[in-house]
């Protein structure tokens, strides 16, 4: 060993998988790498695998169909890892069949996926707390944007956070008024664009629950762009605790997307030691952390 210290000697994965059949590497499909959840997971994902000497074999889909045919179809994963984390993804069954064929433990982060276990928030609860806590301020003209569905990403994240919104409405005997709905893509220029959107045609609303950080904080530059003061005019709230949540000044309820990305990784790290499979679901704690994009309603 100390020889082999002193040459810098570093075994061949190659040549030990032949011997004890693993790669010592873990498969994570990713929709792409540009945005903050994504990213954070991922680091999760890697910090947790290169504590026991695993590599991570980052597989970018780039929402393009041609990727997904080349991950699910063409068995790369089957040749070159031992387990398969993915993100927030809608399989198609073709899809899920592929990676039950593989034999390998998977496990799906971000948003739940029929047939496959799953490490993520309450996408409901996390939706009805953001509602309740401008509900709770007494806006009761609050308008959402939601997720729009994007290609190939979990349409259940959006769609459910937009239910936790009408159900928190509802249970506080609030309308859910067509016109206070916009949908946008999860990014900060979407959020912009639908805000805008939004307060042309709704123009009264007093709050805004965004379906993440980013459009939330698009939802603030779209507000100062119509000369609106925040929160005396309009209060906003989001989901995840972005790094540039503290920044802005916005509450949100806040996710802990490196701890699911760790949690990811423990599990599949687990069953490939010998651990019986744990069926999951494995929820994860959401806080709701007031800063200073909210307050009453003015009038």
């Amino acid at each position: 060993m100390a020889t082999a210290e002193q040459l810098g000697y570093v075994a061949s994965s190659s040549a030990s998988g032949l011997a004890t059949g693993r790669t010592l590497a873990m498969g994570v499909v990713v929709p792409n790498v540009t945005r903050w959840f994504y990213a954070t997971v991922l680091e999760g994902i890697d910090a947790e695998l290169r504590r026991v000497g695993y590599d991570t074999i980052l597989f970018n889909l780039g929402l393009r169909g041609e990727d997904r045919e080349r991950v699910f179809h063409r068995s790369i994963l089957r040749k070159r890892t031992d387990a398969v984390i993915a993100l927030c993804i809608d399989f198609t069954p073709a899809e899920r069949e592929q990676l039950a064929s593989l034999g390998h433990p998977t496990v799906v982060v971000g948003g739940p996926v029929p047939g496959l276990r799953h490490v993520g928030v309450d996408e409901l609860g996390v939706a009805r707390e953001a509602t309740t806590q401008l509900i709770g301020l007494g806006h009761r003209r609050i308008g959402h944007l939601a997720g729009a569905s994007e290609r190939g990403l979990n349409k259940r994240v959006p769609q459910r956070r937009r239910r936790g919104y009408e159900l928190a409405m509802t249970a506080a005997g609030l309308p859910v008024e067509r016109d206070w709905l916009e949908r946008s893509t999860f990014d900060i220029a979407g959020g912009r664009a639908a805000t805008l959107r939004l307060l042309a045609r709704a123009p009264r609303l007093t709050a805004i629950f965004a379906a993440s950080d980013e459009m939330a904080i698009g939802a603030i530059l779209a507000a100062r762009e119509l000369g609106l003061d925040i929160p005396r005019d309009l209060s906003i709230v989001g989901i995840d605790d972005h790094p540039l949540a503290e920044t802005f000044g916005l509450s949100t309820v806040a996710q802990d997307a490196l701890g699911q990305g760790r949690l990811a990784a423990q599990l599949m790290l687990d069953e490939l030691s010998g651990a019986a499979p744990r069926p999951g679901p494995f929820r994860f704690p959401a806080t709701y952390v007031e800063r200073a994009t909210t307050a009453p309603p003015s009038c």
